[in-house]
């Protein structure tokens, strides 16, 4: 199921297309058979070669992925190994920058070690522990690819599903794909405990009566978007605490930016980095949103 702010649309989920080469090797030689018959018979399946063209088309090409980080020099080797080894060869332009939001342990080390020998990952540094929506922003208006995905350090939503966010993208014509736990709670391997996934269906209902939003899970941290779309909201943002994501969603929609929320994977990690007066804290950023919004924050120039 995909949900769309422009509007729910109803969830189809499509087959997945053969190997390039076959349906138009095939349709070229429908051409050949067909060459005396009548021009509508060969025009119609010119036609088609141009629409599987397109389809094909729609492929990722370029992606920067944006890792905000604090104190995690412990899991970010593994993560990093995770995510090169699935998108290493798979793009013809690939970046990984990691946002290190003035961590106290060796996590910006950790990064420049690894970068050494994969020349692919870059850091970025915070200037002080200002909270991950500021490092979100700090390495989306950094990211070089044509697409960028936003990730968290733990990887609870797998980097595969990076393709079913792009796959959601493209199906919707959509510049903006975001992860939800909420449309199929199937995929929930780990649960977070029970208070504090009793939290986030609270939050939840708060910030959309508030907002206006109509996304069932804003907070799942992993998130798909468009440079161009990037740049116009992340340069509007102007919360750096956990509420930003329901921030740059309500900047999306003042710009007629299309989202559209797709279902991912996800698993529990323990060892957040949201402390009890960070969460109570973000349930009062939609009012925070909403004042900007009146105090015309979000307009553009």
């Amino acid at each position: 199921m995909i949900r769309s702010n422009a509007a729910a649309n109803s969830s189809r989920r499509a087959t997945r297309s053969p190997p390039v080469p076959e349906p138009l090797v095939s349709a070229a030689r429908a051409a050949i058979a067909v060459l005396g018959c009548s021009q509508s018979a060969i025009f119609q399946i010119i036609t088609r070669i141009r629409e599987l063209r397109s389809r094909y088309d729609l492929k990722l090409h370029s992606l920067s992925i944006v890792i905000p980080a604090y104190n995690e020099e412990k899991r970010l080797p593994s993560s990093l190994d995770q995510v090169l080894s699935y998108v290493l060869g798979r793009y013809e332009f690939i970046e990984v920058l990691v946002v290190d939001d003035g961590s106290k342990d060796e996590t910006a080390e950790c990064v420049r070690k690894y970068a050494q020998t994969h020349p692919s990952v870059r850091l970025l540094q915070n200037p002080g522990n200002r909270g991950k929506g500021y490092a979100v922003r700090h390495g989306m208006l950094e990211a070089k690819g044509e697409w960028i995905l936003s990730t968290d350090a733990d990887l609870s939503s797998p980097i595969s599903e990076l393709d079913r966010l792009f796959e959601a993208a493209t199906r919707g014509g959509a510049q903006v794909a975001i992860g939800s736990r909420a449309l199929d709670r199937s995929l929930i391997g780990v649960h977070q405990p029970a208070g504090r996934e009793y939290a986030g269906r609270v939050f939840n209902f708060v910030m959309r009566l508030i907002t206006g939003l109509q996304f069932l899970d804003t907070q799942c941290g992993f998130k798909l978007y468009e440079s161009t779309a990037a740049r116009r909201i992340f340069s509007k943002q102007q919360l750096d605490g956990f509420g930003f994501d329901v921030e740059d969603l309500f900047i999306a929609k003042l710009l007629g930016v299309k989202v559209v929320e797709a279902p991912v994977r996800w698993n529990n990690v323990e060892g957040t980095k949201v402390s009890l007066m960070n969460g109570l804290d973000s349930f009062l950023d939609p009012l925070r949103v909403r004042f900007f919004h009146l105090q015309g924050k979000y307009r553009e120039s």
